[in-house]
């Protein structure tokens, strides 16, 4: 997926109404392990729901979705195992 493909597809999430089982934004980070275990829950709720994917998008405030940045390196940060 190249860089137009991303900003379409963060764009489309941007435009759904509210956060879902299979849509979380955050702003900021998070908890490393919780990360993993979201992943997890948001991969099983789209399996569920008949969606294809499931997203946990960094950068992007909650209500507004607004894009905000964030401070979140995912190569820095390890959960446990």
């Amino acid at each position: 997926m190249d860089q137009q493909d991303l900003i379409a597809l963060l764009n489309r999430l941007r435009r759904e109404p509210t956060e879902t089982e299979w849509l979380e934004f955050k702003a900021n980070y998070y908890e490393a392990q919780e990360i993993g275990e979201y992943l997890s829950a948001f991969a099983n709720a789209a399996c569920l729901l008949g969606m294809p994917k499931g997203y946990l998008v960094f950068g992007v405030e909650d209500t507004t979705h607004d894009v905000v940045g964030t401070s979140f390196n995912p190569y820095k940060e390890k959960g446990k195992g």
